[in-house]
């Protein structure tokens, strides 16, 4: 993982690229995937015309969102969802990357929202963003993004290329890939 940098010419082709469309309102490159690719942006809380934005980190990398809405179709954010209502720990963590999350943007621009993102702090609505969170922030940021990249590392074989080679394993946080049902990703 890298540490935030100012994007390049370069960057921001590739990251039109992976977009299909200029990239707006990008201020960093959050996070550059072991092959070398940007993959997460870090945006103004408004882009270049006004309009707010509040996603602080945007998923680029066409490996990783096309795995993220792969793990949405097999019901992952159910699962995560399901789990916040059940697990107190869990949910708090949540509340703290939301809380987190919204105060980094704030420094930038406060929107005078309490929105952060994926639905934050109550639902799991978008595993784009808990993965580009996760991956701007590293591995022991907050419990469920680093699973949604475990799962996406190891569910499309994305380990060493699109995500780290040392992020924790799914094995390693106890999850169960046999869980979800894939046959219609």
């Amino acid at each position: 993982m890298t540490q935030h940098e100012t994007p390049t010419q370069n960057d921001l082709e590739i990251v039109k690229e992976q977009l299909g469309r200029p990239a707006r309102g990008v201020v960093a490159i959050a996070y550059r995937t072991p092959d070398g690719q940007p993959a997460v942006v870090k945006t103004q809380p408004k882009l270049p015309d006004g309009t707010p934005f509040p996603t602080l980190y945007y998923l680029t990398d066409k490996r990783l969102t096309a795995e993220a809405s792969r793990l949405e179709v097999a019901h992952v954010m159910k699962w995560m969802e399901e789990r916040l209502g059940k697990e107190p720990e869990l949910a708090e963590d949540y509340h703290r990357a939301h809380q987190h999350f919204l105060a980094k943007r704030n420094e930038m621009e406060d929107l005078g929202t309490d929105f952060s993102g994926g639905g934050m702090p109550d639902r799991v609505k978008c595993l784009h963003v808990l993965i580009a969170y996760a991956l701007a922030e590293g591995p022991d940021h907050f419990r469920l993004g680093t699973e949604a990249v475990a799962i996406a590392a190891d569910h499309a074989g994305l380990r060493g290329t699109a995500i780290p080679q040392d992020w924790p394993t799914i094995e390693e946080l106890g999850i169960d890939l046999g869980q979800f049902d894939f046959s219609n990703t």
